[in-house]
């Protein structure tokens, strides 16, 4: 039995590593959201200066690993054998929990998940001793620190209202004494703003950060405390001087050195504070076997006192943790898909929500609203008329395949997220406390881009409901770790080797499929049967573009169309349920192309409007094909899932001989735009009476068989929805094609001359 401690902490270092990769994973979003956001500097650059942060920010976090040992629980109630089931269970816990928030791309904590997990375990843990010994269930409380616990997640807490109103403020007045023309303001003004950025990254983390290395001395600490004020000063002072030569001598952009050491300082605050949520408990795992194995006492005898005595985490564990994490940092898609959900929440303008708004959100929107009218009847009109004018933002003239380039946000505001996120997480980390920096770098973007009025009238609403669902996201992640790690802490109780061995299995399992469906995902989102935008300005480059488009319509609407009639008449629901996710992301990818007309009209030359009108019509026939393919597939799907009656031999006979005709126009009509050989088109056009025809005929032929023979109402419906719905979509990419036929005919047709 004794063996089974050893192999399960080798099991933990594993745990240790994948839960690296999958917390860096999720928090890189923490880190490189300013950066990315603001297009400031190069990708690469952000990703060298984020590394560089993490690296060294590792090395800091010794101190913090003290949470994992004794800030949730009192260790001296535990046995050895109780804390390896207690750790256990958390690091099983932590992995599932955070790849479930990857792989759906939702920034959650990975500090809160770690204080709910071993509140859950411990408490699990606590349950099943006071069960034992027949004591009362009350004595639950002797086994959990809970003015530590309570301190935390207080502080947790906390940090979401502090962070967001911290955020909005400095962003408020950065704002009035910049404004979005900042780069006319004089030198010596963005010195003073980068010297104060500056000022407080480089005190907050740099020197505040150094509480939690091992080899910094006490007697050094107790100096920097003594001088706090000067050296607060003396780096304002030297901190506004390089700004002012760099500026003004070297001609560099100052704002661009903010970002360049905000995002360092972030990345070292993260890697400090955060470390300790993905190795801090095999640490604490590892530091128990050792003095367990060299007690000689048996492992549900030997009391767990020592972990509450201060031990310094070894650096090379702590360098090495740091590696994986940059190399995580590197080489993860999730993590750039999950940075992509907090910067299109806070970005600058109209973009493509990907929240829907719902009661809560509109009512917070209404409320906000009555609020701001109230408020704005209190203000003098010439004031109010000077603070607007601070938030007129400048007509930047971009051409149009520069369009969806532009940064989310510009650098004042990605200053100010990163300078307030990283004092806020570095006086955490200085007073020990695991503050979610998580929490922390999303309010305060999300307080800064309120503040900054990038929320408009139209974006308002989806922008509110994408913040309450992340912050929904985080109450979600504190009841399932909490509940989680009880349940599998209680598993594991029943019989060690074989629970842990189960459990380790399933968690595989899961990460393995939840790895193969994002990969399947992105390569969705990636395939080359997508709908590509629109960018140029005249019909003929728009004929030419959009080519590629009505191809794949084609395409992918004969393999709908067919699969609805063939999953009727096999009456395959399995089948039929597939075919409605691809109509649906279809009629997705096509209502995507209708939200950018405005993006498109807007970036015409008065020379080129006339490709507007043909656009718009394309889209809209598009829609209609997708429309009436949507809606055949939703009856079909419904008709077989409800347990209907088949449809008889002579009806599905019909329709395949429809599908047959259409499959042969669909195909042809792919070709003709896949080749770009629209004078086939012409003879397309040619069938479009036959098709139509024969429909009517089979029409015709219901009509007659219910006067006669039929006795079922709902075979009836379906099958005239069926026919109808066809007609519909003949004619809808009929008339795309004539428009085509007669846009193309006239752009190649010399104009004539008159004499």
């Amino acid at each position: 039995m004794d063996n089974i401690y050893f192999l399960m902490i080798i099991a933990l270092v594993f745990l240790a590593v994948a839960d690296l990769i999958v917390g860096v994973s999720n928090d890189a979003v923490n880190f490189l959201n300013s950066a990315i956001g603001s297009k400031a500097i190069s990708f690469r650059t952000i990703m060298v200066v984020a590394s560089l942060g993490i690296a060294i920010g590792a090395i800091f976090s010794s101190g913090m690993m003290e949470v994992a040992r004794k800030g949730i629980f009192n260790p001296s109630e535990f046995m050895f054998s109780e804390i390896m089931i207690i750790f256990m269970a958390v690091m099983i816990t932590d992995i599932l929990l955070l790849d479930f928030f990857n792989t759906i791309g939702m920034p959650t904590s990975t500090t809160v998940s770690i204080v709910f997990e071993l509140l859950g375990a411990s408490v699990a843990m606590a349950f099943i001793k006071v069960g034992a010994d027949s004591g009362s269930y009350i004595d639950v409380y002797n086994y959990i620190n809970t003015s530590k616990a309570t301190e935390i997640i207080m502080g947790i807490l906390l940090s979401v209202v502090i962070a967001f109103s911290v955020g909005a403020f400095v962003q408020y007045i950065s704002r009035l004494l910049l404004t979005f023309e900042f780069r006319k303001k004089a030198k010596w003004m963005g010195a003073l703003f980068s010297g104060i950025a500056l000022t407080a990254i480089t005190y907050f983390i740099l020197i505040k950060g150094l509480n939690g290395a091992s080899f910094v001395s006490e007697n050094f600490l107790a100096i920097i405390q003594a001088n706090t004020l000067a050296i607060v000063v003396g780096s304002l002072f030297l901190w506004f001087l390089i700004s002012y030569i760099i500026s003004t001598v070297l001609n560099y952009d100052i704002y661009k050195l903010i970002i360049i050491v905000g995002t360092f300082a972030l990345a070292l605050a993260f890697a400090g504070n955060d470390l300790v949520n993905f190795i801090g408990v095999p640490i604490a795992a590892w530091e128990s076997f050792e003095a367990w194995n060299s007690s000689g006492v048996a492992a549900n005898e030997f009391n767990m006192g020592m972990l509450s005595a201060k031990v310094a985490t070894n650096p090379y564990i702590l360098f090495g943790a740091g590696m994986i994490m940059v190399l995580t940092l590197w080489f993860s898609k999730k993590a750039r898909y999950v940075t992509q959900t907090e910067i299109n929440l806070s970005r600058e303008g109209e973009s493509k929500e990907r929240f829907q708004p719902n009661f809560l959100s509109r009512t917070i929107v209404r409320v906000a609203m009555l609020i701001s009218s109230g408020t704005n009847a209190l203000i003098p009109a010439s004031l109010k008329k000077k603070i607007d004018i601070k938030f007129e933002k400048p007509v930047i003239a971009l051409s149009k395949d520069k369009t969806f380039e532009m940064p989310a946000f510009d650098i004042i505001r990605a200053a100010v997220n990163l300078m307030v996120a990283g004092v806020l997480i570095s006086l955490a980390t200085s007073y020990k406390l695991p503050l979610s920096t998580t929490y922390v770098t999303f309010m305060v973007a999300m307080g800064s881009s309120l503040a900054d009025r990038a929320w408009g009238a139209e974006s308002a609403v989806y922008r509110v409901a994408g913040v309450l669902n992340v912050i929904g996201g985080w109450f979600f992640t504190a009841f399932m770790a909490f509940t989680s790690a009880a349940v599998i802490a209680y598993l594991i109780n029943i019989h060690v080797p074989s629970m842990v061995a189960i459990l380790l299995l399933v968690a595989v399992f899961l990460l393995v499929r939840n790895y193969i469906s994002h990969s399947k995902k992105s390569k969705e989102i990636s395939a080359e049967d997508s709908l590509r935008k629109a960018e140029s300005s005249s019909i003929q480059g728009v004929i030419e573009e959009s080519a590629n488009n009505i191809s794949n319509v084609a395409k992918r609407s004969n393999k709908i169309y067919t699969n609805t009639i063939n999953g009727l008449a096999k009456q395959d629901l399995d089948m039929l349920k597939k075919n409605k996710k691809q109509v649906t992301k279809l009629s997705a990818e096509v209502d995507d192309l209708r939200d950018h007309i405005f993006f498109f009209i807007k970036n015409l030359d008065e020379a080129s409007v006339g490709a507007s009108n043909f656009y718009i019509n394309i889209l809209g026939y598009l829609q209609d094909m997708a429309q009436s393919l949507e809606y055949l597939s939703k009856i079909s799907h419904k008709h077989i899932n409800n347990n209907h009656k088949k449809l008889k031999y002579n009806q599905i006979k019909e329709i395949k001989e429809i599908d047959q005709k259409l499959d042969l126009l669909l195909s042809e009509t792919k070709e003709a735009f896949e080749t770009r050989n629209f004078t086939k088109i012409g003879t397309i056009l040619g069938s479009k009476q036959t098709l139509l025809d024969m429909v009517s005929q089979k029409i015709e032929k219901q009509i007659e068989r219910t006067r006669t023979e039929e006795s079922s109402p709902k075979n009836t419906t379906l099958y005239f929805t069926i026919l109808l719905e066809t007609k519909d979509f003949i004619n809808a990419t009929m008339n795309l094609l004539e428009l085509y036929y007669q846009e193309h005919d006239s752009t190649v047709k010399p104009a004539k001359v008159e004499v």
